[in-house]
């Protein structure tokens, strides 16, 4: 049974940094693609970020480039989401997704696991 659980959701101030993580059992991000995505109330499910499985190849939103950034520790079988310089349109459910056996993707269809999310809120 596969499980992705987030962690590290929070309120904090516009401006400021949170750290997200998202531990995996049943499948190993060694070998699996890793995204981020969020969904603000009213709005579909946005994709944020994502890694490959050598944790090489990254890619990211436009919205999010240069101040977000996603690792991840395999020994750990976790992946991260560092978010910096956030404002208030970063307000959303972030949800951690896994992709078997594949490369990055941006599509929510393209990915097998969904994390149950994490809510972040930004206040001005």
């Amino acid at each position: 049974q596969v499980q992705l659980v987030e962690s590290g959701g929070g309120l904090v101030q516009a401006g400021g940094s949170l750290r997200l993580s998202c531990a995996a059992s049943g499948l190993m991000f060694s070998s699996d693609a890793a995204g981020w995505f969020r969904q603000a109330p009213g709005k579909a499910r946005e994709f944020v970020a994502a890694i490959d499985w050598k944790g090489g190849t990254t890619d990211y939103a436009d919205s999010v480039k240069g101040r977000f950034t996603i690792s991840k520790d395999n020994a750990k079988n976790t992946v991260y989401l560092q978010m910096n310089s956030l404002s208030t349109e970063d307000t959303a459910v972030y949800y951690c997704a896994a992709r078997r056996l594949g490369s990055i993707a941006r599509e929510v269809p393209r990915y097998n696991y969904w994390g149950q999310g994490t809510q972040v809120t930004v206040s001005s």
